[in-house]
């Protein structure tokens, strides 16, 4: 491995972190660097165009080059093909119908699905659509949000009740979201079909947005109270893959909340 372009990286991977001016000490001693290192390398970050140095204050900052080449690389992403073996392997451990949703509007689309080869399984189609109010992944996506009450409302509508399950009031989904957040997946018991209950968690991208869902459609009959638990830590196991492969570091993500 080349050891002057990873040192190179690494300071350029620290600096875009921070998201401020900083001294030379700070990336040696962040970095393990002696000083004088430090200063060569971010001298020739500078040179190249990845790095800003302010002459009054002698720090330095990632330029916005940075973030031009992260926005092509961002649409370049193809998330379903990306995560596509993570779900196959949840798939294949747990038995149960998988699949991949995205959030358009105020319903969800299913982008990839691995079915079940049990006897009795849940069926769901690619391209098939369902309100996001009563499927897992519909709720995980919406819970992680953070919408308003207001804006959730003028989003979704009227809750229409497709099950004697289904919730159709506003202040019921509230505290269903806020759970969905506590816990950090949705559940769906029997709420879009009759003898159909689901699990669903987020995805996240690098710039911690929830891209996509992944979910599980579990026939009612295998939900019980233990099952659930096991499938779901399965699946926010799935979902922390999948959210890595795109680039999500939870730390990172929970210290921009922190400070936001």
């Amino acid at each position: 491995m080349d050891s002057t372009l990873a040192k190179g990286l690494g300071v350029l991977e620290w600096l875009a972190r921070q998201q401020r001016d900083c001294r030379v000490s700070e990336v040696a001693q962040a970095l393990g660097l002696g000083r004088s290192n430090a200063h060569r390398t971010l001298q020739t970050l500078v040179a190249c165009g990845w790095v800003q140095r302010d002459e009054a204050s002698s720090t330095y900052r990632a330029s916005l080059r940075l973030f031009e080449l992260g926005t092509l690389i961002g649409a370049a992403i193809d998330v379903p093909r990306l995560v596509r073996p993570v779900l196959a392997r949840l798939a294949q451990v747990t038995g149960e119908t998988v699949h991949l949703a995205v959030r358009d509007g105020a319903e969800i689309v299913y982008l990839d699905k691995f079915d079940s080869p049990l006897p009795v399984a849940a069926y769901s189609r690619i391209g098939g659509r369902a309100p996001a109010h009563c499927v897992a992944t519909g709720k995980a996506l919406l819970a992680a949000a953070h919408l308003e009450p207001a804006a959730l409302r003028a989003l979704l509508g009227t809750l229409s009740a497709h099950t004697p399950n289904t919730i159709t009031d506003f202040d019921a989904l509230d505290a269903e979201l806020a759970a969905t957040r506590g816990r950090g997946y949705a559940e769906n018991h029997e709420e879009w079909r009759l003898g159909v209950c689901g699990l669903g968690a987020p995805i996240f991208d690098a710039r911690g947005t929830a891209v996509a869902a992944v979910g599980m459609s579990v026939p009612s009959i295998r939900f019980g109270r233990a099952q659930a638990r096991q499938l779901s830590e399965r699946m926010l196991g799935c979902a922390r893959d999948a959210s890595e492969l795109l680039g999500y570091r939870a730390a990172d993500a929970g210290s921009q909340h922190a400070s936001s």
